[in-house]
Formats: structure tokens, sequence, C-alpha cells
């Protein structure tokens, strides 16, 4: 079927357009007025609607694992759709969680074959707090031959809905999929010892699996000093962490040095601690690289906690909430506003395929009461309460790659002869952000051939579009209301071509800048540890710490590191975070028939395919060049994240049109 903007609806369709995106809506018209339906949705129903998240907690298992509700004044965050499960029996502010399943509209339930690929049995395992013996022992095997990996319960839920299958699925024999045992990750396969480096410790800010919180020191003309500063979103939780048994957290701030080849090295960890039960005076101290054996030891402890932060801030601001979390109003939005023939409803529909059904699972395993990341990181049961925090700060004008690059000190904003805009990095090899402009300004002309066919005819085409209207004040008033600063207004095709470009960009090369690495670089702990058990030694200078610490400091370090079990679930956890299904659909597959009917849309469409394939060529290029520290030199993985297209398992490459894993 053709695209239609309301307006230039054939009039046989606009009752049957009007209706559709009613009953999405779960509208009924009875007796001239409008209802809502709001039962509990079943399995069956395809209806979108909002709420906030309250579905975290198991307060009717332990009054333990009540958490608090997400969304409003106190804890701002983005809503979820709306499953109309009964309140909890002992938090009425909580709804009952039923482990069977997690309500989706039946559109965004997964393929069968999805459903296959991933869904594996297994039994809850619990965490032990054994410490790993000694550090060789923390080395993977790799296996002679695949077999079923044995997962927690909780980890094959991740990606599994755990819903009846269809009635023309297989047989469980037949329908079983071999997954091979994780092999050895691939930055530990090129040097074991890359865990040791500072050099990798800071080349990983800028092409590791997170590149999002680097930024530049601003006080300094030169431009040559940049910052990992984790301290004031950590801190408000270092002493209510401490409180928990086996965990610890210090806010944090790592200097680094901009060298002439580009290259980054650290200049020193800053660790602090407020004032805490037992201690009213504030603890903070500066750990440079070293110089001698117990100053080196001391740095890769504090290093330690660093990665430690950073885990935690990749995975639950740069990752969950800026990716995953955010995106979910612009999915629920979508459908009920803007009709399935309605041209952006055709652009952005790709960008939004699983990304509900994979959110449902995290909210049901990863992210909820002694859920995966309550049990393996730093931030335990206060780690979605933190991304809240983070999300005081998000806006939407912040989210479209260049502007994040520009806000962070990273990129400035020029002008060419043409007038068009470009962007100058402030460190010339940073290979996400060489890459991925690539990759936005392909997405950015491709969605400008696209709206600009489509509001052609009038000036006021965009503000005088009534769905496209209604759906943009509803990410804001609805999907995001807690958010009041950073919404362009859409009254022109400039204003659109921003904001659906934006919206694609967190769908694809966001999520995927941040999700297909965490194999690669975190299933080898000692490389980015996800927790740290123990606090430095010097913050509480006892004579016989300090006498063990100088005969055995590797002992210190082991008992910082997370424990063997932890470890292995972090591992697993990230293996199949990490892996491509095999119904994968990547960006600039043509998966829209309706393009084919418009000749100036699939040419568009056939100019992005080419400007992706060309894409490929440039980055296979760029990690040839020698001169290129940051992507090329003995031991380190090429950076490939913003290759459009993968096969299927772990790769390190391609990027889908969607959030889907």
């Amino acid at each position: 079927m053709q695209s239609y903007l309301p307006e230039k609806t054939p009039k046989g369709l606009v009752k049957l357009r009007a209706e559709d995106l009613a009953n999405l809506r779960g509208e009924k018209l009875s007796n001239g007025s409008i209802s809502v339906d709001r039962k509990e949705r079943k399995a069956f129903e395809r209806i979108y609607d909002y709420d906030v998240y309250n579905d975290l907690g198991k307060p009717d298992q332990s009054m333990d694992l009540k958490r608090p509700v997400l969304g409003g004044t106190e804890y701002p965050y983005p809503r979820r759709c709306r499953t109309g499960r009964p309140p909890s029996d002992n938090d009425p502010a909580s709804e009952k969680r039923f482990e069977a399943w997690f309500y989706v509209p039946r559109d965004e339930e997964f393929s069968e074959i999805k459903q296959k690929s991933f869904d594996q049995p297994g039994k809850e395992k619990l965490l032990g707090q054994s410490s790993f013996s000694d550090l060789p022992q923390i080395d993977i095997e790799t296996p002679s031959a695949a077999s079923k990996i044995n997962l927690p319960f909780e980890i094959s839920s991740l990606v599994s809905s755990h819903q009846s299958p269809p009635l023309n699925s297989l047989d469980d024999e037949s329908s079983s999929f071999l997954v091979p045992l994780p092999p050895r990750p691939e930055s530990h396969k090129r040097d074991p010892y890359n865990w040791l480096s500072d050099i990798e410790f800071a080349r990983l800010t800028l092409a590791g699996l997170n590149p999002y919180s680097i930024q530049l020191v601003r006080a300094l003309k030169k431009k040559r000093l940049f910052v990992l500063d984790y301290h004031d979103t950590l801190m408000p939780y270092v002493q209510k962490v401490r409180e928990i048994e086996d965990k610890t957290l210090y806010g944090s701030r790592t200097l680094f040095f901009l060298n002439s080849d580009d290259t980054l090295v650290p200049l020193g960890i800053e660790l602090t601690r407020p004032p805490i039960k037992g201690d009213p005076k504030q603890w903070k101290e500066i750990f440079p690289p070293g110089t001698n054996s117990t100053d080196v030891w001391l740095w890769r402890l504090a290093k330690a906690h660093v990665l430690s932060h950073d885990s935690c801030i990749h995975q639950l601001v740069i990752h969950w909430l800026r990716a995953h979390c955010c995106m979910e109003p612009y999915a629920i939005a979508t459908n009920r506003r803007l009709s399935t023939m309605h041209p952006i409803y055709r652009l952005l529909h790709p960008h939004f395929r699983y990304t509900m059904r994979i959110n449902a699972n995290a909210r049901k395993n990863l992210i909820s009461a002694g859920g995966i990341i309550e049990d393996t990181f730093s931030t335990a049961s206060y780690s979605v309460e933190l991304s809240s925090l983070a999300y005081k700060e998000w806006r939407f004008d912040l989210q479209g790659l260049p502007d994040d690059l520009v806000h962070r000190g990273m990129a400035e904003r020029k002008t060419d002869p043409s007038g068009r805009d470009v962007f100058e990095l402030t460190i010339k090899d940073y290979p996400f952000a060489n890459d991925g402009l690539l990759l936005w300004d392909a997405l950015w002309q491709w969605v400008t051939k696209y709206v600009n066919h489509y509001y052609a005819d009038a000036e006021n085409a965009v503000i005088n579009d009534e769905e496209l209207q209604a759906w943009w004040k509803e990410i804001q008033d609805k999907g995001h209301p807690d958010i009041k600063e950073g919404w362009p207004k859409l009254e022109t095709k400039e204003h659109l071509i921003k904001i659906a470009s934006t919206i694609a960009w967190v769908g694809s090369g966001h999520h995927a800048s941040v999700n297909f690495l965490q194999y690669a670089y975190g299933g080898y702990i000692p490389n980015r540890p996800s927790i740290a058990r123990a606090n430095m030694l010097t913050e509480n200078r006892s004579v016989s710490g300090r006498k063990e610490f100088l005969n055995q400091p590797e002992e210190k370090l082991k008992k910082l590191f997370p424990t063997e079990d932890q470890a292995t679930k972090v591992m697993k956890t990230m293996f199949l975070l990490s892996m491509h299904s095999p119904d994968e659909e990547y960006i600039g597959d043509d998966i829209e028939p309706a393009w084919d009917l418009d000749q100036s849309i699939s040419n568009a469409f056939e100019e992005f395919k080419t400007k992706l394939m060309m894409l490929e060529n440039k980055i296979d290029e760029l990690n040839q060049n020698e001169d290129l520290k940051n992507r090329n030199g003995a031991g380190i993985i090429p950076y490939e994240a913003m290759k459009p297209r993968s096969n299927p398992g772990i790769t390190g490459i391609g990027v889908p049109y969607s959030i889907s894993i």
C-alpha cells in the first residue's frame, strides 16, 4: 500500500485509518463518548499505552526487594508499555509480577526464528561469595566442540519471551538451538595482558564499548586534557552501597593527556568517599600511574574501581537508559498516533523492531530487584535508581551524534562553503566518532530526501499534519512527561528531519556501538570488572592490611574483583547480548515494500545503501592505516562497530535498524 499524509488519504480509507489508530489506543465508542480499555492486557492484544516503571520490585516475595516507582517528580523516568497487572499484595504502588510473561502488543513479539535462537533451558543459580584462587584461573578455555550453554534461567529469558509458541512451531527436539560455549573474548585472544595496559585503558575510551563518556576539560586553551567524570553521578550512592555486604563504591574522576599522535595516556585517578557512618570526614585521594612497585599496584586497584564505575555508567545510563529505555515511548507513540499509512510511520517503524519485547525481558530479569545487574554491578540495588538520577540531565536535542560530541567538547560545529554543518573532532583519531559521523551523515541524507519528498507540496505541510503533531506532543507529554527542556519544535521539514534522524540514530548506530562489543571487551573480567568488592587500602591505613598488600598485592586485586560466580554470570550475559540472531535486519536492508512503489524514494534508498557500502570500505581502509594508533597496532581489535552488516553470532560488527537485543 502506498503512503499517505492524513490530508491526502483516499476517501475510502479515511474512516479505516481513524478506526485503526483508535483500536491501537484501546479506545471504544459507546453512547457517543470515547472510553479507553484499562483492563489487564492479554497476549493476543495489540493495544499501546503508557505506564511508570512500577514493576521492577518484588515486594510480594520480600519487602527487601521493594523498589521505588520510576516515573514522576521524585524519580523521573521515561514511560514503558502498560500491562495493566493488578497491584502487589504488599505494596499497592507496585505492580504484581507474574513470572510467565510480560505483556507487549503482539506485533512487537519476536519472530519464531528469533525465539528459537535464544530460548535456552536452565535453572536459577545463586551467586557464591568466593573470589578467584589465583588470577590465571580467570582465563577462559576455548571449547573443542559446540554445546548448549548451561545458562541460569534469568539469563536465558533475557532474550526469550516465554510465551506460548506459535501453532506451527517445530517440536522441542528439532527447535532446540545449539550455541557454542563462549570462546575467549576477542581482546583476550589478541593480547591476554592488555588488561594491565594503561595505553589500552585510555584507548578504550575512544574505541571501546563505552565511547560516550570521555569529555574535554574545557578550562585549557590547547585542548589536551580529557576526563571520565563519574563523581557527581555516583556520590549520592556511595554510602548506600557500602551498607550492602561485599560491595563498595566511590565517586571518581580520571584525567587523560592527549599526545601529539592522538593517543591518550592516563595522568591520575581521583577517588572520593563522602562522610559515612563511623567516619565523619570526607576521604579523597589521587592515584598516579606510579613509578615504583607499590604505587603501580595501588594504581591497578584504583583503575579496577574506575572500570567498575565505567561498567555501571555504560550499562545503566549509556546503554539501558539512553537507548533501550528512552526509545520505548517513541515506539508507543508511533503506533498510537501515526497510521501505518503515514510515511513517517514507515520511515521509523524498522527502528523499533523487537525493542519493546527486549525491554520487557530486561524488566523481568536484567534490571529487576535481585536480577543480574543488581547481583553483579557495583551500584547493586540502586542501579536503576541511578539511571533515574542521570535521566534528570537527559535532553532529546543531545541524543543525535553530532550534538552529543559537541556537548562533550569532542567536536566543534563549523560551516562549509555551501553553508552545511561540518564537525571537526577535537581528537582526530576517535574511531567511534570518525565512523559514527559517516553513518550519521548517510542516515541524515536518506531521511532528508525522504521527508522532502513527502512534504514537498506546501510550506506548512509539517505543522498542518495532525497525526504528526499529535505524535510529537504525545512523546513529550505522555512518553517523557518528566523532562521539560531540550525538545525541539516540529514546525518545518528541517525540524522533522532532525527529530527523525535522531530517533533512527539511537535505535541503530548508538545502540550498536555500545552493545555488540560487550563480550569482546567485557567478557574477560579483569579487562573490565563490573563490580568492586573491596575498599582502597589507603582509605583505612591498617598496619596488617599494608603488610598483606606488600607481601602479596595480587591478593588484594583478586578480592576487589567479582567472585567466580559473578564473573561467570556477567560473561554469559554479555555473550548473549553481543550475539546477532539469524533474522537480524541491518540498516540499509530493503524491508519496506511501499518504498518500491515510489521511484523517488526507491532511488533515495538505493543511494543510502550505496553510502553504507562505501562506509564499510572506508572503515577497512582506516583500520589498515598504521598512523591511526587507536585502531591499528599489535594486539588491538580493529574498530568495526559501525560496519552496517554482520553474520549471525558474535562478531563485534553490524548495525541493526533497531534495539533488537
